[in-house]
Order: structure tokens, then sequence, then C-alpha cells
């Protein structure tokens, strides 16, 4: 996905990250890179809004028991479907 506008960091990379970044675990350098993105970028903010509610849903949801790798792997398969769908 991408904008169309010019970033630093590109949009493809920042949603490949978004993930990494609710979870806290990205060093201070990239969360700021991204932050900076999201304060600039409509559409990724959008994107990452989704994922953001998402992943609060599955813990409030789920507990603390960690959800298995083989769902976890359909999951975002599915979502980076969605995003191949939304970028065409």
């Amino acid at each position: 996905m991408s904008c169309g506008n010019h970033h630093d960091t590109d949009c493809r990379e920042v949603l490949d990250k978004v993930y990494t970044y609710l979870d806290g675990e990205l060093d201070e350098g990239d969360c700021a890179d991204i932050r900076q993105h999201l304060d600039e970028c409509g559409p990724c903010l959008r994107e990452y809004g989704l994922d953001q509610v998402v992943k609060q849903l599955v813990a409030r949801h789920c507990g603390c028991d960690a959800a298995p790798e083989d769902l976890r792997a359909r999951i975002r398969d599915r979502i980076d479907q969605v995003r191949g769908e939304l970028a065409t």
C-alpha cells in the first residue's frame, strides 16, 4: 500500500512493522519513524487504527493465552490478502 505521497519511511515498511510497533518491540528510533509517518499519512493511520483495534479485541477476549502460531499465521495471511485487495 502506498498513499502516493513521499515520506521518509515508506508506507509498506510502516505497515509491515505495525504489529512489532504495537507490541513495543522496536527500538526508539524505529518507533519515532513510525510515529512520524502515522502523523503524516492518513491511509496508514487508518490501517494502524484497524490493526490496533483487532489486537485489543483479541487481547481482551483471549486473556493471557497465547494464540497458536498457525492461527496467528492464518490471521496475518488474511490481513495481507485484504491489504492487497484494498491496494488495487
